[in-house]
């Protein structure tokens, strides 16, 4: 059977799902995230990312079960539309959309501040400009780009890692695990380091790009996420053991900071050029995700159907790429959105918290799908609902219960100002979508 021109090509495997999953994970978070969550949580940073790896254990699971069974463009918007109903679909892919352009905007800025202080709008348009073009030339071009960018940021980190745990500087006393930030403060350290694990579902995002989806997400997934919580953990107990915990939340460039402790200060450029490439490979894999969710809800309406149009050539969802690269070069040469990383937060949370009570409702369903097929909910639905009823399914939905609790406990112990704006966004959406359903009656 032929591939229909408005489909995408499925061209990744497993080795370049976990690589995109990698370079949307690795990025400019673990060299933003540590200050704030330490300064949260003080002595409790470690617990607080044990908590956001919990939670995106949870996230990342019930992420994986869906994708099989779903394997189309949009992630959690298309769950959510085929398991809780169109206004959980369209809530998620709002939550999404809205809050990861956002993202995109910081990262751009985040590139442009360790490239150019001086002219950071200047460069962040330029990144988006050129990353917009790489993701427009096909997935392929973006899965070989962010191979080199990961391998670029790991070589980084893991020299971070052993120059700080190898020095004398190195305390094994200032990796004590007591909250003195408070429990309040561990929850809202694990909110704002969940911002540096929110990148394992564009893999579920770019399911209808991916061969033999109901094996090759299920794999890749946890495998990106367990990479990424190695790295995490090594990386913040190396830079905690140098700097401690008071020392770390003062620092604007707190990797930076833990090499110069360490006694190399000739590492701390090379730690701000991987920072930035970092942040590039954060930007690539957001503009992947933002653009195919647009097109997902393009296609049902959500957003202008033009944005639907798959490139006849390249495969591609260039309008809609198209477009986020435009809104994202507008906010990064205009707005400081620095600020909106707990926005984006809470967003993302929204986002996943749809995604668990979506997996929520597959009960103890254990067959992968339909491998390739188009993941319609009719056959999905009977299986999940005709093991729901065991002993198993009840176990099976501990995990996207756990999930749900811990992305709204997450959520909602985030700044306030975060947790306001977040939530009017969501409801601006909310208005949005109801407003639209009345005028098609």
């Amino acid at each position: 059977m032929t591939q229909s021109a408005a489909e995408l090509r499925r061209t990744l495997g497993v080795t370049d799902a976990v690589v995109i999953g990698l370079g949307s994970m690795i990025g400019a978070g673990i060299f933003a995230a540590l200050g704030p969550a330490a300064r949260a949580a003080g002595s409790g940073l470690l617990l607080g990312l044990a908590v956001a790896a919990v939670v995106a254990y949870c996230n990342a699971t019930s992420s994986a079960r869906l994708a099989a069974l779903y394997p189309a463009s949009g992630g959690t918007y298309v769950y959510g539309r085929e398991r809780l109903g169109p206004f959980w679909g369209y809530l998620a892919g709002w939550s999404f959309v809205v809050g990861k352009t956002a993202s995109c905007a910081a990262m751009a800025l985040t590139v442009g501040a360790y490239v150019w202080p001086g002219q950071s709008h200047a460069v962040a348009v330029a990144a988006v400009v050129a990353l917009t073009a790489v993701n427009y030339g096909g997935i392929q071009k973006s899965a070989w780009l962010t191979r080199v960018i990961v391998a670029v940021v790991l070589a980084v980190l893991a020299s971070v890692v052993v120059v700080c745990l190898g020095s004398g500087a190195s305390e094994a006393g200032r990796l004590d695990v007591g909250a003195s930030g408070g429990a309040g403060g561990v929850l809202q350290a694990a909110g704002l380091l969940f911002f540096a694990f929110a990148g394992y579902a564009r893999i579920a995002t770019l399911g209808e790009e991916v061969r033999d989806p109901a094996r090759t997400i299920p794999r890749a997934i946890p495998l990106a996420l367990g990479i990424t919580l190695v790295v995490y953990a090594a990386v913040a107990v190396a830079v905690l053991s140098v700097l401690g915990a008071d020392a770390l939340g003062r620092a604007g460039a707190p990797l930076v900071e833990a090499v110069r402790a360490a006694g190399v200060p000739g590492l701390a450029p090379v730690v701000r050029v991987g920072a930035a490439v970092a942040a590039l490979g954060s930007l690539l894999a957001l503009i992947l995700g933002v653009s195919r969710t647009t097109l997902a809800m393009a296609r049902d309406g959500h957003l202008p159907r033009a944005l639907s149009a798959v490139h006849p050539r390249f495969q591609v969802p260039h309008r809609a790429e198209a477009a986020v690269g435009a809104v994202v070069a507008v906010l990064a040469a205009t707005v400081d959105v620095r600020g909106a990383i707990g926005f984006s937060s809470f967003g993302v949370l929204a986002y996943y918290a749809v995604a668990n009570a979506s997996a929520w409702t597959l009960g103890s369903t254990s067959r992968s799908g339909s491998g390739s097929g188009s993941g319609s909910s009719a056959g999905s639905t009977s299986d999940a609902d005709a093991d729901s009823g065991s002993g198993s399914g009840s176990v099976a939905r501990v995990v996207p219960a756990v999930g749900l609790l811990g992305c709204g406990v997450l959520a909602f112990a985030l700044p306030a100002v975060s947790v306001v704006v977040g939530a009017g966004v969501l409801g601006v959406g909310a208005v949005a979508y109801g407003i639209r359903k009345w005028r098609a009656r």
